[in-house]
Formats: structure tokens, C-alpha cells, sequence
């Protein structure tokens, strides 16, 4: 073997360790909650490298259609009162009793402490270009799924919240005329070995048409 097959088998097994690492972490990520993180801090220079690689998802005509609120310390106390308090009217009609009610407000208070941090995710559109709303929605759904697959390469579990309070709390944290909240992403740390979920997809055969 000469030195230029050396050079083009060394970039072939190069590029097969790379496809095989961005599988790897692709296939599993997985959404964890709140409830199993271990309540430890991350620091500021990682969320900016999350925050950094959610900046480089896809997006038409350069619009970066995104705009992010980090959220810790008191804001995540304040998130979980947020909680209790979203929820308070609902669980009073449907809870069994009160010892149940209080126990369940409880929960909500502590659900996000654990977390390391909460990330507000808010669609800022472009005032300047016209684009579609689900373009620019797509657009941030792309840089979401870049912070959930850095925080897997980092061992670290994050989901992104899309419910009632998970809305409303972003909106309350003051938006412009141009801006919508699409939720909160979670992230925080978890005892991986302690967390076996597999998740099965639809063999991506029976989802795709091929065309000649």
C-alpha cells in the first residue's frame, strides 16, 4: 500500500467515525425530565456553546429567527410558583381532597429546581423580510434540536416544554410586538445509568416513497 492509499484509507475510517459519533448521539437523545436531574449547576461557557450551536440551525434568507432568556437561580422558583399557580383552578375541581391538592401544588412548586437551567424559547420575526410563519417556526425548531443534541454529547438531559404555563411564563417575561413564546427548554443533570428508556421508531422504511 502506497502513501496515498495510507491518506485514503485514514479519511475513509475518519469519516465513518464521524457519521458513526453524529448517529450515535442522534439516536440517543432522549427527552428527560426535570424530575431526574440531579440539581447540579453547568457552567456559563457551556450554555453559550448550547446557546452558540442552536444559532447555527438553518435559516431562510439569514433571518435567525430567534431570540433566547436564560433562566436560573430565583427565576426557576419563580417558574415553579408560576406552575401552582396555572394549575391551582384546574386541580381545585378535580383533586380528591385537599391533602391531595396541597400535595400536588407542592410538586409543582419544586418540579423545575433540580434543573440546571431553563431556556425561554421565543420566534422573533424579521420585521425587514417576509417570510412565512412556519419557515421561521421550523427555523427554531431546527436550533432547538442543535441545543438538544449538544446537551447529549455532553451527558447532560433537556426536553422542550410546550404546555400552558410553559407559554405563558415566557410571554410574561416581556415580549416585543414581532414575538412569540414557544416554551422553555429544560436542561440539567442525570444519573444516565439509572435511566433505561428505549424508545422504538417506525422503521424508516414504511415512511419512505422512492422516486425514479
Amino acid at each position: 500500500m502506497n502513501s496515498y492509499d495510507t491518506i485514503s484509507v485514514l479519511s475513509t475510517n475518519s469519516d465513518l467515525l464521524r457519521g458513526n459519533m453524529i448517529s450515535e448521539i442522534i439516536r440517543s437523545r432522549r427527552s428527560i425530565y426535570a424530575d431526574d436531574y440531579l440539581k447540579k449547576s453547568i457552567s456559563e461557557d457551556l450554555i453559550l456553546e448550547i446557546l452558540t450551536n442552536a444559532s447555527w440551525a438553518p435559516t431562510h434568507k439569514m433571518t435567525e429567527p430567534w431570540r433566547f432568556v436564560v433562566l436560573q437561580g430565583k427565576q426557576l422558583i419563580n417558574y415553579g410558583k408560576f406552575m401552582a399557580d396555572y394549575y391551582l383552578p384546574i386541580y381545585s375541581k378535580t383533586a380528591p381532597n385537599q391533602v391531595a391538592l396541597a400535595e400536588k401544588l407542592r410538586y409543582l412548586r419544586n418540579y423545575p429546581l433540580p434543573a440546571s437551567c431553563i431556556i425561554a424559547i421565543i420566534l422573533n420575526r424579521s420585521a425587514s423580510v417576509t417570510i412565512p410563519e412556519w419557515e421561521e417556526v421550523a427555523a427554531v425548531s431546527c436550533a432547538v434540536q442543535n441545543m438538544a443534541l449538544t446537551c447529549t454529547a455532553y451527558d447532560l438531559g433537556s426536553y422542550w416544554a410546550t404546555n400552558g404555563p410553559a407559554i405563558e411564563f415566557v410571554k410574561s417575561l416581556g415580549l416585543l410586538e414581532n414575538e412569540q413564546s414557544l416554551g422553555l427548554f429544560f436542561i440539567g443533570h442525570y444519573d444516565a445509568g439509572a435511566y433505561d428508556i428505549e424508545k422504538k421508531r417506525t422503521p424508516i422504511e414504511q415512511k419512505t416513497t422512492w422516486l425514479n
